[in-house]
């Protein structure tokens, strides 16, 4: 089925916001910092626009619009979260533009979010990026500790 990777090659996950990336350790929330969805790593925003990480489709947009969940063509699940405990803002401040179901492709504009009116309401706007089926890859690799723009590789995974 993924015959179309190389054993030694990487699969790229794009950066689905611009901003500092940040080690998973670095996450002010112990779900998060301690991997419990799976292994990841986050981007401090720098704008409040999310972009489709990956090739693929949206398995899920929670009710809140707060976090996506990705199906990736080559069968990574990834959640990104825009912001700690933003569940609490019941979708306040973001701006979806895809319904669950729809297909995406890398780049693509999936939601926007205000990211002043959330940090004025209290929320850091951190934004987690998570690989939920971990455990389908031997190797996955974060990008850390440097400035992305949306798109830029922050994840490389190997089945």
């Amino acid at each position: 089925m993924f015959g179309f990777f190389k054993k030694n090659d990487f699969i790229e996950i794009g950066a689905p916001v611009s901003g500092e990336t940040v080690a998973s350790s670095e996450i002010a929330d112990p779900t998060f910092a301690e991997e419990m969805l799976g292994k990841g790593m986050a981007v401090r925003p720098v704008e409040g626009k999310v972009y489709a990480p990956v090739d693929g489709s949206i398995a899920l947009l929670f009710d809140t619009n707060h976090a996506i969940t990705f199906e990736a063509e080559c069968g990574a699940e990834i959640l990104v979260h825009i912001g700690l405990d933003t569940v609490s803002l019941k979708g306040q401040h973001y701006t979806p533009h895809v319904s669950t179901g729809d297909k995406v492709k890398k780049g693509d504009l999936v939601l926007e979010f205000d990211m002043e009116k959330i940090k004025e309401a209290g929320f850091d706007t951190i934004t987690p990026v998570i690989i939920c089926n971990t455990d389908d890859f031997s190797e996955i690799v974060p990008v850390t500790g440097t400035s992305v723009k949306a798109g830029d590789t922050v994840l490389k995974l190997k089945k």
